[in-house]
């Protein structure tokens, strides 16, 4: 008996926690902890690329703050494209770049 209530707790213990992590997500203004949870970066790597200026942030007295948007942005930065769409761009390039065509 003992277990299965322990057990329910935990279960809504996990959903109360998923639903904390929705909500942040919401938000536009995001503190530290947030975009580690948003970017699943730690806290010193999250520091590290501020110091550097590689992540956009803002910062108010001793607190960094970041906009989620931007942050977003940031990581999509470098996009690799798939396999299909290189063949589609290299077919491309083939059939109006042809060399040795003589007119």
């Amino acid at each position: 008996m003992d277990t299965s209530i322990l057990d329910l707790l935990q279960k809504q213990g996990e959903r109360l926690t998923n639903i904390e992590s929705l909500l942040t997500l919401s938000k536009t203004v995001l503190n530290l902890d947030e975009v580690c949870t948003l970017t699943t970066l730690s806290k010193s790597h999250i520091y590290k690329l501020t110091c550097w200026g590689k992540i956009p942030f803002y910062k108010q007295a001793k607190h960094l703050f970041f906009d989620r948007v931007e942050i977003e942005s940031w990581l999509k930065v470098n996009r690799f494209k798939p396999v299909d769409e290189l063949d589609k761009e290299a077919a491309t390039y083939v059939t109006l770049k042809k060399k040795g065509v003589t007119k």
